[in-house]
């Protein structure tokens, strides 16, 4: 008759299992950051800074057709082409559209107003009809600018800054790669001087740069 005897487990054994399923399942998680591009895909609510007012617009075919936004690889700087105007009026007026009596297709995520106020008005989980082919993938940012030239003002432009370097780091985007103007996409002149003046986008793009940085760098120093 044989006898059976109970083998026991090597700690060793273990221990080294163990590390090799931790191993594997980090491998695993970078494959999958890699093909998402280190994009962070939407929340069901994303919170967003203390300037920034939620005055979101009516669910409505023209100008918040509540269409999920399930990836975001850019952020479109757009100007709203009417001088003077506040944030609250272009909010306003993406809001009229609802009747769909002017029969367009407008809207945007955020409006900066001329003194550095932030109205959103579609949440970060939805598309805004403000980048034409790239809406289904960015997000969208109108800025209010006093006079025709199309020049920021200092509050809005340090505001457009301050925004966009959080969506950069939210989102884990590029500021050289993945900011872009609705000219980039459409050949339109928008937002108009920052397309007249190259090195003015230039200098727009470095300076997020820059903000990005030091928010990181703080977040570092202050975990």
């Amino acid at each position: 008759m044989d006898h059976c005897r109970k083998r026991r487990l090597n700690p060793r054994f273990v221990i080294l299992c163990a590390v090799l399923a931790a191993l594997t399942a980090a491998v695993i998680a970078v494959g999958i950051s890699k093909l998402l591009g280190d994009r962070a895909l939407p929340a069901e609510e994303i919170s967003v800074p203390d300037y920034v007012e939620k005055d979101y617009l009516t669910v409505n075919e023209w100008s918040r057709p509540g269409t999920p936004l399930e990836k975001i690889q850019g952020v479109v700087i757009h100007y709203v082409g009417n001088p003077g105007t506040t944030a609250q009026a272009n909010r306003n007026y993406f809001e009229s559209l609802s009747s769909g009596t002017e029969e367009v297709y407008a809207s945007s995520h955020f409006v900066i107003g001329l003194e550095g106020e932030v109205i959103q008005c579609v949440p970060l989980t939805e598309i805004a009809y403000a980048s034409n082919s790239r809406n289904d993938d960015t997000v969208s940012i109108e800025v209010c600018h006093p006079d025709e030239t199309g020049v920021f003002n200092d509050a809005a432009y340090d505001r457009c800054v301050e925004l966009t370097a959080w969506l950069c780091r939210e989102f884990r985007l590029k500021p050289e790669e993945d900011v872009i103007r609705h000219y980039d996409v459409t050949g339109k002149l928008c937002p108009l001087y920052y397309v007249e003046d190259p090195a003015a986008w230039e200098s727009f793009l470095a300076d997020v740069s820059e903000a990005l940085a030091a928010a990181e760098e703080e977040s570092q120093s202050h975990p």
